[in-house]
C-alpha cells in the first residue's frame, strides 16, 4: 500500500513538474513573433506573440472589463474571436452559454495571443479609459471595509451611470511581484465627476486589498480605468427591493445619490446585511437618504445579533428579512450586489416570491 501512494506521488510530481516546465518554455522560450489583432474590421493592432489577449488589448488602451483581474474566474472578460484563437479552454467552457459558444465568443484572459486574430467588441469599450488620480481620503467603515477617495488629476471628468464599476491597478509591492487588475463598484455621486469613491473590504491574502489596506496611503498616485458594466436603475416606476452585505453596499451609495439628485419618488427598500453588529456601516448617511429620497427605507440585517447588545432591528440571513416583509413580489424589481452565492441564494427568494427572473439586476464578482 505505500508503494503504491510513493508511485502516485512520484508520477504526480512528475506531472507537475513537466507542467511547469511548459509554463516556462511558454513564456521564456517559445518566440511567437509579431501578430495582427484586428478590431471590429477596422483598427489593427500590431503586437508581440504570447500574451494574453486581455493583456494586449489593455497595453493598446482598450480596456475589457474583468472582475477578477484576468485570472479566469469571474468570467466577465468575453469578446467574439471571430478567427485565429484555437479550441475553446476547458477553463472557459463553464462561462460560456451554448449560444455563445456558437457565436464563438471566449474568454479574452484565457485567449493567448499566438498568430493573427479577428475580433469583435462593443463599441462603448473604446470610450473606456484609463486615469490618473491621487488618493485623498481614507476612511474607517468598520473592522474590514474601508472607504478610498480618488481625485482625478488635470481637472479631468469620469462621466459614469449609478452602478456601474471601474477596475483599480495595483502595482507591485513586496510580497506581489506583477501589476494587477481588481474590478470594485463606484460608490461616489455621480454628480461629483472630478473624482471616484471605492468601497473595499479585506480579503485575506488578497493581492490588491492587501495593497489597498497596508501599503496605499493618501496622497498616493493611483491609476484605474472605466466605467464599466449595465447595472443601474431601470427606467421604470417599478418598487425596487435593494440586497447586498459587506462591499456591496457600494453601487447603493450610488444610486441613492443619483435618486436624491433627480429628486426621484420610487420606492426603494434597501436590505444590508452583516454576520454581527460590526459588520454593518454608513447608518448615518443612510438616514441622511431616507430624508432627502422620500420613498426610501433602509433595512440592516444582523444575522447573528450579540446577546444583551441591545439589538432590536431584523436577525438572521437578509433573504429571510425580505421574505418577512413582502408575501409577493410580482411587481417588484430586485437589485443585488454581493458574492456568487448571495446573489444566487437573494435571486431564488425573488422569483420563489413572484418575481420575474428578468426583473432582477445584479453584477456578479467572484
Amino acid at each position: 500500500m505505500i508503494d503504491f501512494f510513493v508511485t502516485i506521488l512520484i508520477i504526480s510530481s512528475i506531472g507537475a513538474g513537466l507542467a511547469l516546465v511548459l509554463v516556462l518554455c511558454e513564456k521564456y522560450v517559445v518566440n511567437y513573433g509579431p501578430c495582427k489583432v484586428t478590431v471590429n474590421d477596422e483598427k489593427e493592432l500590431d503586437v508581440e506573440g504570447g500574451n494574453p489577449l486581455l493583456t494586449v488589448l489593455r497595453d493598446e488602451k482598450i480596456f475589457i472589463p474583468s472582475a477578477c483581474g484576468g485570472r479566469g474566474t469571474c468570467g466577465v472578460c468575453k469578446c467574439t474571436v471571430k478567427t485565429g484563437a484555437g479550441p475553446v479552454l476547458p477553463t472557459e467552457t463553464p462561462f460560456l452559454t451554448k449560444q455563445e459558444l456558437a457565436d464563438n465568443v471566449r474568454l479574452t484572459c484565457q485567449v493567448k495571443v499566438r498568430n493573427d486574430l479577428s475580433i469583435e467588441i462593443p463599441e462603448e469599450l473604446f470610450n473606456v479609459r484609463e486615469y490618473e488620480t491621487t488618493c485623498t481620503k481614507i476612511e474607517e467603515l468598520t473592522y474590514d471595509m474601508r472607504r478610498f477617495r480618488f481625485e482625478i488629476k488635470g481637472g479631468e471628468m469620469i462621466k459614469f451611470v449609478a452602478g456601474q464599476f471601474v477596475q483599480l491597478v495595483c502595482p507591485p509591492y513586496k510580497g506581489s511581484s506583477e501589476e494587477v487588475f481588481r474590478a470594485y463598484s463606484v460608490a461616489s455621486d455621480p454628480a461629483d465627476d472630478g473624482c471616484i469613491e471605492l468601497i473595499i473590504r479585506r480579503v485575506p491574502n488578497g493581492i490588491c486589498t492587501t495593497w489597498c489596506f497596508d501599503h496605499l496611503k493618501e496622497g498616493d498616485d493611483v491609476r484605474l480605468n472605466g466605467p464599466y458594466g449595465d447595472f443601474r436603475m431601470s427606467e421604470s416606476e417599478a418598487p425596487m427591493v435593494f440586497v447586498a452585505g459587506g462591499s456591496g453596499m457600494a453601487p447603493f451609495v450610488s444610486i441613492l445619490h443619483h435618486m436624491r439628485n433627480t429628486n426621484s419618488t420610487r420606492e426603494a427598500k434597501y436590505f444590508f446585511g452583516g454576520n454581527s453588529i460590526k459588520d454593518l456601516c454608513l447608518a448615518e448617511q443612510m438616514a441622511e437618504f431616507e430624508s432627502a429620497v422620500p420613498n426610501f427605507t433602509f433595512i440592516p440585517v444582523v444575522a447573528n445579533p450579540d446577546a444583551g447588545n441591545g439589538w432590536s432591528g431584523e436577525a438572521g440571513l437578509v433573504t429571510e428579512a425580505v421574505q418577512r416583509q413582502y408575501p409577493d413580489m410580482s411587481g417588484h424589481e430586485g437589485y443585488l450586489c454581493g458574492s456568487p452565492g448571495m446573489i444566487d441564494a437573494a435571486a431564488k427568494v425573488f422569483t420563489g416570491l413572484g418575481m420575474p427572473e428578468d426583473k432582477i439586476y445584479y453584477d456578479k464578482f467572484a
